[in-house]
């Protein structure tokens, strides 16, 4: 089984690193296909969000597409709620609840961004109210903490969808908004004392999507063209989704 894994978690972490996000959902959507413990999910995944969005966060600030200004901004409120979140008591049940209705909303926003991809009409940045991105990203910080979704998947199109930035700023504010709300995340779970870390499970996991992430900050969308397997991705989020409503 760990071998499989660590496949699918390094072509996650391939793909989505380019585009500058951590994988949390997908990595999620399988980790519940494969009946893995939901503590042991939810501390798998922010791992292997941090592991691979740190590369990404280094490459787009080198680059120049990370707006530290705005960057903060956004994070300022969904860090403390993404501690909060992964604090909070939550049962199995719930969390599985949740989780699929993350899923399913992941992978519709998911599609909304490959429809602005489709679109290549020329980038226009309009002026935005920073306490609206505030509450938004206040949020999407607090799904992030209670699922183990890094909350990139949700923010971009967002951000794209209000002209925020242009798309490689974005890409790299939702990098950085992925990195700080993860590390959140996993000191919420330290805090109330229910971080399950599984070494001969999680570090060949880790060691796969670190490789996989440093490959994929490396190389341009061009080089990967990787919008076929983000509809291939979303496929897989959206049933995983779903299974856990109907279940």
């Amino acid at each position: 089984m760990i071998t499989t894994l660590c496949l699918l978690f390094f072509l996650v972490a391939l793909m989505y690193s380019a585009a500058g996000f951590g994988g949390g959902s997908s990595y999620l959507a399988i980790l519940a296909l494969w009946g893995v413990d939901f503590q042991l999910m939810k501390s798998t995944a922010l791992l292997c969000n941090i592991a691979v969005v740190v590369g990404g966060v280094y490459h787009f600030y080198k680059e120049g597409h990370l707006p530290m200004k705005k960057a903060l901004q956004i994070s300022l409120v969904s860090v403390p709620l993404a501690f909060l979140g992964s604090w909070l008591p939550m049962k199995q049940a719930t969390f599985f609840l949740l989780l699929g209705i993350a899923l399913t909303l992941a992978a519709v926003m998911m599609c909304l961004r490959l429809f602005f991809e489709r679109k290549k009409a020329i980038e226009e940045v309009k002026p935005h109210n920073n306490i609206v991105y505030g509450i938004i990203g206040g949020a999407i910080g607090l799904l992030s903490g209670m699922t183990g979704i890094g909350g990139g998947i949700y923010l971009a199109p967002v951000l794209k969808l209000g002209k925020y930035d242009t798309s490689k700023n974005i890409a790299g504010i939702s990098s950085f908004f992925i990195l700080v709300n993860s590390i959140s995340g996993i000191f919420g779970q330290i805090a109330k004392k229910q971080v399950v870390f599984n070494v001969e499970f999680v570090l060949p996991l880790l060691l796969s999507v670190i490789i996989g992430g440093q490959i994929g900050a490396r190389l341009s969308a061009k080089v990967l063209k990787p919008k076929w397997v983000a509809a291939a991705t979303a496929v897989l989020i959206l049933y995983a989704g779903v299974r856990m409503l109907i279940k």
